[in-house]
């Protein structure tokens, strides 16, 4: 693992937010709730039934169990409008139902717009409001927001990219930070270099979002395209992975329940009583099995002020005794309008910072406990 430099230091400290310590035998910190001060946070997420990925689920849980420790105050979970060539797919706000239902919480959920960018300042001016209705949800919701809000892309950057050119003044005071989980985080990409696949969603879309007056946590999903299948954990690239019955199992009932009802591909609406009825272990047995490919998760940590050490203890960011599995250097970036990203570090950015695995050896493990113990504290 390197040492710790000044870019390390400002990317580590960038959202120093956290007021308590959450370790991997200790799920509710040292401090009650009502001492902490919240982080606002929009959800932009490719959430689908029946699920594209199951990692949305997952993703769901991780920033539901924040909310639910009252280390972030979700404002509202806005879902991609299906692509295409989706067409036996929802936006799934079942789960979110479900979620609001397990946390206790009044979570809106939205939907994104149909339309693709014809460049990356179309701020789509003939949309009508329902197409739209996304797009307005976000602009609400920094409107209404004493404090800055974090936005997660975990899709599509649509709807982010064209709230914040139809309205850039608003990003600039009202948007504490937009985490961006896209793209490809090698230094040397060229024109020849394959796009990761949230970049192919629309790239004038991405492209824009590098634009924006507000700080930008670049998430790249892996360091290149090429050979991400060979070395899987890169320096520059967010992914991992785990069994999931290293997870699953330890979980409450309600929260099993949940998932079985993804991984079952279920598309009724009996969403409330399979969340309330008998566990179906025979299914959760087998998807216990499978492994699960995961790239957000830092993102939703660091967002709500915590940074994740090499043996999987959830940590406040201002603590530097221990060296943090991950961190976020700042960084001078560009991209293109074909989704090509060229990128420099530099020391002096205050605005624009890139993910970093600092332990490559020890990095996907430490994520997994990590996850563990933050999923284990829903009810």
């Amino acid at each position: 693992m390197e040492h710790l430099n000044r870019r390390t230091l400002l990317g580590l400290t960038a959202a120093g937010l956290a007021t308590c310590v959450l370790d991997s035998n200790d799920t509710h910190g040292s401090e009650t709730v009502a001492t902490k001060k919240k982080v606002p946070v929009l959800h932009v997420t490719d959430l689908f039934r029946p699920h594209n990925d199951p990692d949305d689920h997952w993703d769901l849980a991780c920033v539901y169990a924040l909310a639910h420790r009252g280390d972030i105050d979700l404002k509202g979970v806005l879902i991609d409008h299906p692509p295409a060539s989706h067409k036996d797919r929802n936006p799934d706000i079942m789960a979110v139902a479900q979620m609001n239902l397990i946390c206790n919480l009044f979570v809106p959920a939205g939907v994104g717009s149909p339309h693709p960018l014809k460049s990356r300042n179309d701020i789509q001016a003939e949309a009508s409001d329902a197409d739209h209705n996304g797009v307005e949800m976000i602009l609400d919701i920094l409107r209404q927001s004493p404090d800055p809000v974090v936005i997660n892309i975990l899709g599509s950057s649509r709807d982010v990219a064209i709230a914040g050119k139809k309205n850039p003044g608003l990003f600039k005071t009202k948007c504490k930070a937009i985490y961006l989980n896209a793209g490809t985080g090698s230094p040397n990409m060229g024109p020849e270099s394959r796009l990761e696949y949230n970049v192919t969603l629309g790239t004038f879309e991405y492209a824009a979002i590098f634009e924006l007056p507000c700080p930008v946590y670049w998430m790249p999903c892996f360091e290149e395209m090429e050979n991400r299948r060979k070395q899987s954990i890169r320096e520059y690239g967010t992914h991992y992975e785990f069994q999931q019955d290293r997870i699953l199992p330890h979980l409450s009932q309600s929260v099993q329940n949940f998932f079985a009802y993804m991984f079952g591909r279920y598309t009724d609406h009996n969403w409330l009583n399979y969340l309330k009825g008998p566990k179906d272990q025979a299914l959760l047995s087998k998807v216990g099995d499978m492994v699960r490919h995961m790239w957000c998760t830092a993102g939703f940590f660091h967002s709500a002020g915590y940074t994740v050490s090499t043996d999987g203890k959830i940590l406040p960011l201002e603590q530097k005794s221990n060296r943090p599995v991950f961190t976020f250097d700042p960084i001078k970036v560009q991209c293109a309008d074909n989704g090509v990203t060229q990128w420099t570090a530099d020391d002096h950015s205050e605005h624009r910072f890139i993910f970093h695995v600092r332990d490559v050896d020890r990095y996907q493990s430490a994520m997994t406990t990590a996850m563990k113990s933050l999923l284990m504290s829903l009810p």
